[in-house]
Order: C-alpha cells, then structure tokens, then sequence
C-alpha cells in the first residue's frame, strides 16, 4: 500500500492536500503495517524454544523513529521519492514527529544502539523499561539560566502500542496494576525486536506541578512513572527513585519468568534450566533489584514440576542468567541505598538481600566486597557482581581502571566475570540518516556493504591522497554547515557564520566532563581578540546540555555559558570572530543536526573519569576531529587513527588517579602562580560578565573552582589552549584538514554498535 492510499483512505485525500502532520500519521500506519508483515514473517520461521537476552535499562534514547524505521525496513528512497514527487519533504514531515523523552545521555542512546544491533544480527532480544510520560524535562532558558518544564511527548498516535499484558507490583504499603506497552524495534535488514516500557494506568500527566517540575513525590499512584530520574536530593525522591527501578524489575522479571516457563514446559524442563532460555543484561545499577526480585519469585511460586526452589537453588540459577554491565567509574554513581529505604518500599526484598550478604561474608573477610555496608547501605553493583556471571566495562581504558582500581576487590575474586565491551553507535542513525550526503559518497567510492559491515570503511583509506576525494568531503561537510546554520536560524532564532569553524561540545551537563573548562577557553579567545589577536577563521563554540535540576554547580556553568554568550554577542569588537551558542533542550535530533557539521570535536573530560563515551564516536564518524584527552574510547580512537589525526592534551589517567589518591592537587596554587589562568577566572565574577548574570551563581561557580576542582580543570587548562590553538591553525590547511576528516571516517568501523553486540553474544550471551 503507498502513502497515496493511505492518505486518501484516513483522509479523503492526497498527499499534496494532506498536512505534514497527517502525512507523518499515514506514514507511521505505513510503517506499523510493513513491519507486522515482518514479524509474521520471522514467528514462522523461528524455533519457539531459543534462548533469549533481556536488556534491562532505566533509559532508552530512541530519538525519532520514522526515517530509521524507513531506512531499516528498506522503504526510505522510495518514500522520499513518492514524497517529493507530491510536493513533501521528508525531513520536514519529521518535523513533525515528537521526540521520544525516554531517555538522557549516552547510556540511553547506547540501549537504543544496542536494540536497534540486536535486532540487525538477527538475534532474538528485547528491551525492558519504563514508559516515562513526561522524561528527564525540557529544558527552557530564561535569564540565561536553566529552567525545567514537563515533556508531554506522548500523543494519541504514536510508536507506542498499549497491549493488554498486565502485572501486579507490590509495595510496602499499597499494590499497583502495571500495563506494558510495545514499541517495535526494526532491525536493518534484519528481525523486529520489542522494547516493553512497563506503566501505570493511574499516572496523572495533569498533576499540579510548581517551580517547573516540582510535584507531589509521595503520590504514587499518579507520580510513578511521570519523570526519568525525578529529583533525589530530598527522601522523597530517594524512595520515589526505588518505587521506580522495583516497579521496572518486578515487571521484567514477570514477564522474563512467564515467556521461559512456556519454553521450559515445550522443552521438558523446569526454571532451574531458566539460563538455557534466558540471559538478563542489567544496564548499569538501575536494574539492580531484578537479581533478588527473581529469587524471591522463585523461592516463593511452584517450578512446574510443582517444586519450590531453596534461597541457595535460586540464587545459583540466577547468577547463571544475569549478567551486569558498569558504565561508570564516579564513585556517586555507583548506587547505594539505605536498607531502611528498602525496608519501607520493598520489604519483600530485605530478607533475600540479607541472605545474599551473608553469603558473600561467610566467603570473604574483606569488608569492602559486602553487599550492606557498616551504615547500612545496600551497594547494588556488589549485588551484580556477585550474583552475576559477567561485569564488563565499555571501553578498554575503563575496564582496566574497574579491574586496577575501583573494583579491583571484586576482581582479585571473579579474575573470570570481568571483560570489556568497547561500546559502539548504530550507523544507520548515525551516517544513512542524518548525513546522507556522506553516505551517498562513501557508497559511490566504496559500494554499499560498509552499511551492514562497518569495517568496510577502512576502504576509504586508499583515497587518503586523492585530491578530488579530498575536496568532495570538504565540500560536503561544508554544506553540513551551511544547513546546520540555516536551521539553528529557523529554529532557535540564532545566526551563525558557516565559514567559521564549528567547536562542538554536546553532552550531558557534568563537571567531570569539563564544559567549564572549554568556557574558560572561551574567556581566553575573548581576551585574544580583544587585544588585538584576531582568529585567520573565526571560531564558533557550541554547547548542548542539559543539567541534572538538582545538580547545582552544573547549572552554574550553564549560566556562564549562556552569559558569555550574550556578553560575546553585544561586543562589536569580538563578535564577528568569535561566537558562542548553548543550543536549547539538547536532544536526540538536535545531535543528528550539529555532528554532520562539527569541526572540533571536545571529548575533554578529565582522563579516568569518563567510561567510554559515544558522541567521540559519531564526531569522529561524520568527519570531525577530536580534541580529547585520553580517556574512556579516545584512547582507542586516538590508537586507530593516528597521533596525527586527533588532538590530545592533558594528564594521564594514572597521573590523576595519583593525584586523588595522595591528595595533592590544589586548584588555588594554579590560579595564584599563574596570571594567565588567575585571569581567566577572575573573568567569572567580573562587572563585565555580572551584566549579564546573578552574581550568586557565578561566584559560586568562582569559588568552586578556585577551592575544590574536583574534576582538575585548571590542572589541562594550559595544554588545552595551547592544543586548541594548534587545531584551529591547522584548519587553515584545508586539504591537510580534509584528509585528516577521511581517514577519521575510514577507521570510525570499530565503534560499530554491531561490532559491540557480536562481542556481547559470543563472549556473554551465547544466543
């Protein structure tokens, strides 16, 4: 059926008649249609009794759905060329599209990879969540500060199919119904996969909401599944925190129990065989809880042989079916919560997670590898990674710290549970969809197969000294610019110079990601230009963030950048030369917008403290240049493309974990013995900048860097510069920069997502 009929059956129609949006709800009817052709398809062919991954993950950061489901299913040039052929454009029928708000930053963009790869490898695999109503927020700026509003993403037509699958949940003091709604994940070229995002029917998006996105926290029946990450800087979020993450693995492990029932009952066997037919990938520490929700499960409900499993029985058959993956080296961000907590949300659980703990104490007199703490507090990755048969990092440098430093306890027990997985982005969202031109090149010199196997692109490397070639790709990334430029005016109402070079800094909003340090760098440039030092190519700073609404410092960085922005824009002697820009409510399609365009890429978080990173990976497969330190997967960028196709700067891991631990960094002997850098902080509090801003927010910030610095930004500041610097005069060189651009391109097929998922299945899951 074609989007004509569809049009001119839903509305008496033609397409040339019909708004976007209601030729973005044709299309999506379209593709509803196509892909449960597909899946009926895939339920004759496939054996019902195969064995299953579940990747539990509190976020999962789709972004917008039509065009990958297009370009998956095959459909996407045919579509286009119908569109246009009747006076639409795709892109614009996008526009349309509500973004999905369910998840934050890289770990939910990896879950969304990850889906969309397991799907491609043909692998049987589906995705458990939560069906967030209103997400993280939508972040509004008003007086150059960050302000939060509810992100009402859920429309009437959508990707959301409501089934009638239904499970009850119990708390300690009251007991909901939950209800799981579907979302098809289109493989490319490959199977449909589910993601189950599990909800309440009783959830009021209309509860009264004050200062943003303050609310009734102790509401549950109409709160629970309102916000991702609610606000836990108060007991009420704490417990609203874990009513949700018990709410996600109650379900999850309901579900996961009933499926492989049915498969051990066709098989002949009983739940104690649950790891024939299962493995559960828990995402980080959210998910944590399934491992003693399933034991209490199976201490508690006959096996089908009528049996009833022991604590022991059940915990052994759990291990053998969950597997943990760490995503973090923050110590904060390894979740604990108190055991009263827990006594009061899920009571049912304390007794297992005691039995749990005194298992491992009766084996172990290291008091750092127990599970409840001597302040009570339960540690959920010590629950993974003892009652789990993997723990793997996601990149190389990041295992090896969890391996050396952080859990290097843990280690020295289970040598064997430990692997690393170097994370990976899907290509298909990140070059066939949002940089088409590229893709079309790249396909006219090296053919078509890098789409499925993204090694292929290593081909790109025989043209590294054609001039032509070089030009081409200059000449694409050049257009990339001028159509980021000409959306961020139609968009965000702000212009931007094409010719200038774009810096890009998008990411989630932490200190150890160091956006402040680039602000610092942007204090520098002004000084520069105003005295006298103008750029041979005017330089343009882009931010993209959004900041924790609890996470006060983070907020105060982006109020300096958002001053400096203003400040920069009302000075004719700097503006034309320098600019800089925090793009609003920074999301999924904003990213697919600014990485064809990006210049510079910063990846410039203090080295050991990022765990991987995926941005670094789609800068670096569209073309652009890292600016890093070495951390997290620079260091295997930096590894495969050369010393001479990145730039890097700053400590080295080992040099800061040093640091921490004899405790001799001190931020305020950098800024008295260095003018230079006393200068550019001094820049946050001054009369200048507090035109612009509060002057409790930028002292604040002041002081924090002066006499904490956690995260060591002055400790790179100078190097930063300097390394900077060199960048932007090696943009000059436009040859020289375009065959660096290519061969970043041409060696960016190892942080392939499918690359990540083969790893996962041969060397964890084993489908």
């Amino acid at each position: 059926m074609s989007i004509a009929e569809i049009c001119n059956k839903m509305y008496g129609k033609t397409i040339r008649e019909c708004s976007n949006e209601q030729v973005y709800t044709a299309l999506l009817a379209l593709v509803k249609k196509v892909t449960e052709e597909r899946k009926e398809a895939q339920e004759r062919q496939e054996k019902e009794n195969g064995k299953k991954v579940y990747y539990i993950s509190a976020e999962f950061l789709i972004g917008k759905l039509l065009s990958n489901n297009l370009i998956n299913l095959g459909l996407y040039e045919q579509i286009s060329q119908e569109l246009e052929e009747n006076g639409k454009n795709i892109a614009q029928i996008e526009e349309a599209e509500p973004e999905p708000s369910l998840g934050n930053g890289g770990l939910g963009r990896l879950a969304a990879c990850f889906l969309d790869s397991i799907a491609t490898l043909n692998l049987n695999g589906d995705g458990i969540g939560i069906n967030y109503h209103l997400g993280l927020f939508r972040q509004v700026f008003a007086q150059n500060k960050q302000t939060e509003q509810p992100d009402y993403w859920i429309q009437k037509e959508s990707w959301l199919t409501k089934t009638e699958v239904q499970y009850p949940v119990q708390f300690g003091k009251l007991s909901v119904m939950s209800r799981m709604y579907d979302i098809d994940v289109t493989g490319y070229e490959g199977r449909v996969n589910k993601l189950h995002l599990f909800d309440i029917d009783t959830v009021d998006e209309k509860i009264p909401m004050h200062d943003g996105i303050d609310f009734d926290k102790n509401a549950i029946e109409k709160n629970l599944t309102l916000f991702l990450y609610p606000d836990d800087s108060d007991r009420a979020g704490q417990l609203l925190r874990i009513y949700q993450q018990y709410f996600m693995v109650s379900n999850a492990a309901q579900l996961i129990l009933s499926e492989c029932r049915r498969k051990c009952e066709k098989a002949g066997k009983t739940l104690k065989n649950l790891n024939e037919f299962a493995v559960i990938q828990i995402n980080d520490t959210h998910p944590t809880m399934v491992i003693p929700e399933l034991i209490r499960i199976l201490t508690t409900q006959k096996d089908i042989d009528g049996s009833v499993m022991t604590m022991q029985e059940a915990a052994e058959v759990v291990t053998k079916t969950c597997a943990y993956t760490n995503h973090t080296i923050l110590a904060e961000a390894l979740e604990t919560w108190p055991l009263d907590y827990l006594e009061e949300v899920v009571p049912q659980l304390v007794p297992i997670i005691r039995y749990l703990d005194e298992n491992v104490r009766a084996r172990y007199t290291d008091s750092s590898v127990y599970i409840i703490d001597e302040n009570d507090r339960v540690h959920m990755a010590h629950i993974d990674i003892h009652y789990g048969f993997s723990v793997n990092g996601v990149a190389k440098l990041h295992t090896e710290i969890l391996m050396q430093e952080e859990l290097k306890s843990f280690y020295r027990i289970y040598p064997e549970k430990f692997n690393n997985k170097t994370n990976g982005i899907t290509f298909r969202r990140w070059l066939l969809h949002c940089n088409q031109a590229l893709a079309a090149y790249i396909e006219e010199l090296i053919g078509a197969d890098f789409k499925k196997e993204a090694g292929e692109l290593s081909q790109l490397i025989k043209y590294a000294d054609d001039e032509n070639v070089i030009a081409r790709m200059l000449e694409i990334k050049a257009e990339n610019k001028k159509r980021l430029a000409a959306y961020m005016q139609e968009k965000c109402g702000v212009k931007i110079n094409p010719q200038s070079v774009f810096d890009i800094q998008v990411k989630r909003l932490h200190e150890y990601k160091r956006q402040q340090m680039n602000a610092l760098y942007v204090i520098y440039k002004y000084f520069e230009i105003k005295a006298g030092n103008i750029p041979d190519t005017p330089v343009t700073v882009i931010f993209g963030a959004k900041a924790a609404k609890a996470y006060t410092i983070a907020k105060d960085i982006i109020h300096l950048i958002l001053c400096l922005g203003e400040l920069i824009a009302n000075d004719p002697d700097v503006s034309p030369y320098l600019k800089v820009v925090m793009v609003e409510n920074y999301n999924v399609t904003m990213a697919e917008k600014l990485i064809p365009a990006c210049d510079i890429s910063e990846q410039i978080s203090l080295a050991s403290k990022e765990a991987s990173g995926t941005g670094n990976m789609k800068f670096m497969l569209n073309g652009a240049l890292t600016l890093g330190t070495f951390d997290g997967a620079n260091v295997e960028i930096a590894q495969l493309v050369g010393k001479d196709n990145i730039y890097t700067f700053g400590a080295s891991s080992d040099e800061v974990i040093a640091h921490y631990k004899n405790a001799d960094y001190c931020a305020k002997d950098l800024y008295e013995k260095d003018e230079m850098i006393k200068k550019c902080v001094d820049f946050i509090v001054s009369d200048e900048l507090k035109q612009y801003g509060d002057e409790e927010n930028l002292s604040r910030l002041y002081h924090e860097i002066i006499s904490k610095d956690w995260f060591m930004t002055l400790l790179d500041f100078k190097e930063y510069i300097k390394v900077k610097e060199q960048a932007l005069a090696d943009y000059k060189d436009r040859a020289a920069w375009g065959r660096k651009m290519l061969i970043n391109t041409a060696m960016a097929g190892f942080f392939s997502s499918d690359r990540t998922i083969r790893q996962y299945n041969t060397d964890i899951w084993k489908l």
